[in-house]
């Protein structure tokens, strides 16, 4: 089975209704370290999904001058 491609602006949707989740409350006690957990591993694809591109882009740069 093949693993899903990250998308950064899913994965900022999800971390965003799970903050809004846990500012109104309305997370289960038992479910909010899950909740943590999961926003904190997308934040982590984030920042290397935004270290990648800017990789790219500088390289991309490089290459015209």
């Amino acid at each position: 089975m093949s693993k899903k491609e990250f998308s950064f602006n899913e994965a900022v949707a999800e971390i965003e209704e799970i903050l809004a989740n846990i500012e109104n409350g309305e997370l289960d006690i038992d479910k909010l370290s899950l909740e943590v957990k999961r926003a904190s591993e997308l934040i982590k694809q984030c920042q290397k999904k935004l270290r990648s591109t800017e990789d790219e882009i500088n390289s991309i740069f490089r290459e015209l001058i």
